[in-house]
């Protein structure tokens, strides 16, 4: 037997919930909502954001918020000065969640917790007489004529694969990308998109790993059957590895080590396309960290594409390359008049091989664990070239680290085909789309939390108003 409901929203996490809670702040009757989610619990990516501490939101003025969109950030502009971080926070705060703000604008629950987070907005949905099932994947969405009116209305019909059957006035998707599969996001909601007749622009991963040369033992092949997702999700895309892949000896020996304060540049196709100065991390996948997070993005494009990636770090950037050599220089001579560099063979008196020489020097320049892979990953290193290579350790890369660990899905439905005043789709009256699902990501640091929070609460505020 079929359910009816003036809104079904499909997606229980950031965008879902949302899309919620701005329905219920925006109307003063009580519309009958239900949200469907097809994991156990509702907001996984959530719970998993910021590591387990839930970096909500960046509490960044537009000017500066928008600079971190990477698509059209004007098209976010109507729902963010909608729903702004400040009312984000206001709003956990109001449900009994204190949230704090650090470093960036970062804003976190004071507690550091992510679920305080998730039980402030769930409890608000569900107080709200919002239905919310969990453990219901739906299946098919489409839309009829809606029997007994002449208007030419229609209502939009949602098989769910209990067997149930609903049908709803007014239908919001927020079933998030294609980033965290374990999370429930696979994707589901662009073939529903699709289906509608929308477009779909090219997805790739985003704040990712980026893979150097040589760091794993073997590019893997996906095995498609295997993968969650309903369709190839990385179909034309190039050079994917996956993350499960073996670390080389080399990669090993990077693996756990943290730069801080240095520059990362990005070569794209011989150019270079972005440079940023700041924290990296090797880690079992690539190159992450705050530095590799924030410029994977041109990187895994390139790379998806065909085209040829190389990375460029700076150890030293707060010192000039001659000033560098002049201080190597010095340290050369000094360790070369050291008596501890000197040894006696067959009664002379020889300075010690060079390579022994050079690790002294490399050991006055750079961390201990750094010394080993450095040095190799440069053949022909001296000190006469050792300033260029502190300035500039080149390393090309080979891929990237795909869906099962990036942040946000680059990539998604057309916004030139959504409303950015209501969320509503411009090719199918009644269906609004929000969050990931949408061509529209943003850097690290709690703006793509928030685009998803402001999108959605703009989508259920716009589907609301339009019952009347």
């Amino acid at each position: 037997m079929s359910q009816v409901y003036d809104i079904i929203i499909i997606g229980g996490g950031a965008a879902g919930l949302l899309a919620a809670i701005g329905a219920l702040h925006s109307r003063t009757g009580t519309p009958k909502i239900l949200i469907l989610e097809k994991m156990p619990r509702p907001a996984r990516k959530i719970m998993i954001s910021g590591k387990g501490r839930c970096n909500f939101t960046n509490m960044s003025e537009w000017p500066d918020f928008s600079s971190r969109i990477k698509t059209k950030a004007e098209f976010l502009k109507p729902a963010f000065f909608t729903f702004p971080p400040q009312r984000m926070m206001q709003l956990l705060e109001s449900y009994g969640c204190p949230c704090v703000v650090e470093r960036g604008g970062r804003a976190f629950p004071e507690s550091h917790k992510a679920a305080d987070v998730v039980d402030a907005l769930v409890g608000k949905v569900v107080s709200g007489d919002v239905e919310l099932q969990c453990g219901a994947e739906v299946l098919e969405t489409g839309v009829e004529n809606d029997i007994g009116r002449n208007d030419g209305l229609q209502t939009f019909v949602i098989k769910t694969a209990g067997g149930g059957v609903y049908h709803s006035r007014k239908l919001i998707i927020a079933t998030g990308g294609l980033s965290y599969p374990n999370s429930g996001s696979t994707g589901d909601g662009y073939l529903w998109a699709k289906s509608f007749g929308h477009t779909i622009t090219q997805r790739f991963p985003s704040l990712t790993a980026i893979v150097p040369k040589g760091y794993k033992i073997s590019e893997s092949v996906n095995d498609t059957d295997k993968l969650p997702y309903k369709e190839n999700v990385y179909a034309g895309l190039k050079h994917h590895i996956d993350r499960s892949t073996p670390l080389s000896e080399w990669g090993e020996s990077l693996k756990g080590i943290q730069l801080r304060n240095v520059r990362l540049s990005v070569e794209c196709d011989g150019r270079i396309s972005a440079s940023e100065f700041g924290d990296l991390d090797f880690t079992d996948g690539g190159l992450e960290g705050p530095l590799g997070f924030k410029l994977s993005r041109q990187a895994v494009k390139t790379l998806a594409n065909g085209g040829k990636v190389r990375l460029h770090i700076d150890l030293k950037p707060a010192v000039e390359k001659a000033e560098l050599e002049t201080r190597i220089d010095g340290l050369w001579k000094a360790i070369n008049n050291d008596l501890r560099s000197w040894t006696v063979v067959k009664g002379k008196k020889v300075l010690r091989p060079h390579k022994d020489r050079l690790k002294v020097l490399l050991s006055k320049l750079l961390p201990a664990e750094l010394l080993r892979p450095f040095n190799s990953s440069n053949p022909g290193l001296d000190h006469k070239n050792l300033a260029l290579c502190l300035k500039d350790w080149v390393l090309d890369a080979e891929g990237f680290v795909g869906y099962e660990r990036c942040v946000v899905t680059a990539g998604g439905i057309s916004l030139n085909e959504v409303k950015k005043k209501t969320m509503e789709s411009s090719i199918v009256p009644g269906l609004y789309l929000c969050g990931e699902i949408l061509d529209l990501d943003a850097d690290t640091g709690g703006f793509n939390l928030q685009t998803a929070f402001s999108t959605g609460f703009l989508a259920g505020q716009s589907a609301v108003a339009s019952l009347d």
